[in-house]
């Protein structure tokens, strides 16, 4: 058994992760499932055989002293593969993610028109947020892809490891990885608004420096893309916001409303014809509104303007959610499983309008109409997802 088949069995089988860990066959992840390959279990041995077989001397040497290890490599004319290399139980272990050669179009990932217009802003913070696995590296390329091809601009990124790989086209675009070309997201963004760039991709926002020199560049008159692990617009803002010291929040705010362009946030859900994945997306334009309610710390007010904010090209995920089973694009239980706010989302669905349920006995309400109408199934979703959803805002809360 060699590495080489192994990831060649990825592409053919449109696998999106490799998973090599010891005592267990090679796993492929397809479609967001966890699938165990036909080979005999991994001894701990083969693990590190297949793993260092892919390192050089110089990143053997580097995972030896930090036990993690970031780094991509090309098969020519197959795919480019990102790899993250680790230790578990005390044995080497790997995961793997397949990146194709071409670079993706909005269009080809299924994502809104709006997001060209994001795209071609003069300046500005661009969020693309979701949790991993959710396509924000494949999101952030495809508008990469589409300023390059438009518009006549220097772009810089810094990423861990390089991705997609960019040529210039009517841009001119280098790309700079960490380890081999700076030290970190921190440092390379200290220094990048010398080298004359319009367009600054941060592969992801990891600490309060990245954030703070992010939000000064796109102060200064660059467009900033950036990822970062919220699974909202709101969440989004507060991640930002709470990561800074309470005495440096009330500036920070007054910052981020003035810098943010867009956040765009996206999961993927599988297709009703069990082919593929769907992108579902929230996106939230930066209006006057937004504005002024990240200014005066009115978070909550954000989710009523991203839903009245059409003729903005703002939608919320629940209306995306709506959309796809409407388009018979996912199933209803599957949306149902997905959305922050079940009962807003059940509401929608019953009245094939979009208002907001505003109390506990409105969601007990549509429950209950949903009950007698026989949809068992969709019933007891949407009831689980209500309480994990209670859950989750009580975390947040104590973390806060």
């Amino acid at each position: 058994m060699k590495i080489q088949n192994l990831l060649l069995l990825c592409v053919e089988q449109h696998a999106s992760d490799l998973i090599l860990t010891a005592n267990t066959p090679p796993i492929i992840r397809k479609d967001g499932e966890v699938i165990r390959t036909d080979f005999p279990p991994l001894t701990p041995e083969k693990v590190q055989e297949l793993v260092k077989s892919l390192l050089t001397p110089e990143q053997i040497k580097e995972f030896a002293q930090k036990k993690d290890l970031d780094l991509s490599i090309e098969i020519k004319g197959v795919s480019r593969f990102r790899i993250n290399v680790y230790y578990q139980k005390g044995t080497m272990a790997a995961a793997l993610r397949i990146i194709p050669l071409e670079v993706p179009t909005i269009e080809g990932l299924n994502l809104p028109p709006i997001l060209k217009k994001l795209a071609l802003t003069p300046r500005g913070l661009i969020l693309v947020t979701g949790p991993a696995g959710s396509g924000k590296s494949s999101t952030i390329a495809a508008m990469l892809r589409y300023i390059n091809a438009n518009k006549r601009c220097h772009i810089i990124t810094i990423e861990d490891p390089i991705e997609y790989m960019h040529e210039s086209e009517l841009s001119i675009v280098e790309q700079r990885e960490l380890s081999v070309d700076t030290d970190s997201f921190a440092d390379a963004l200290k220094h990048v608004v010398r080298q004359s760039p319009d367009v600054i991709l941060v592969g992801e926002m990891r600490d309060l420096e990245t954030i703070s020199t992010a939000i000064t560049a796109a102060e200064t008159g660059h467009l900033v893309l950036a990822t970062l692990h919220t699974i909202d617009a709101p969440q989004t803002v507060h991640r930002i916001i709470d990561v800074f010291p309470g005495d440096q929040q009330e500036q920070i705010r007054t910052q981020f409303a003035g810098s943010l362009a867009g956040i765009i946030s996206q999961q993927l859900l599988p297709s009703a014809d069990g082919k593929g994945r769907v992108p579902a997306v929230e996106i939230l334009i930066n209006t006057p509104g937004i504005r002024a309610q990240i200014m005066h710390n009115d978070i909550q007010q954000i989710p009523l303007h991203i839903q009245t904010g059409k003729e903005y090209g703002m939608i919320s995920m629940n209306q995306t959610l709506k959309r796809l089973v409407q388009d018979g694009k996912v199933k209803l239980e599957v949306a149902a499983s997905r959305t922050s706010s079940p009962a807003e989302f059940t509401e929608m669905l019953i009245r094939k309008v979009k208002p907001r349920v505003r109390s506990c006995f409105s969601a007990l309400f549509v429950l209950l109409r949903i009950r007698s109408k026989g949809r068992y199934q969709l019933y007891r979703t949407l009831k689980r997802s209500i309480k994990a959803h209670k859950k989750e805002l009580i975390r947040i809360r104590k973390n806060r």
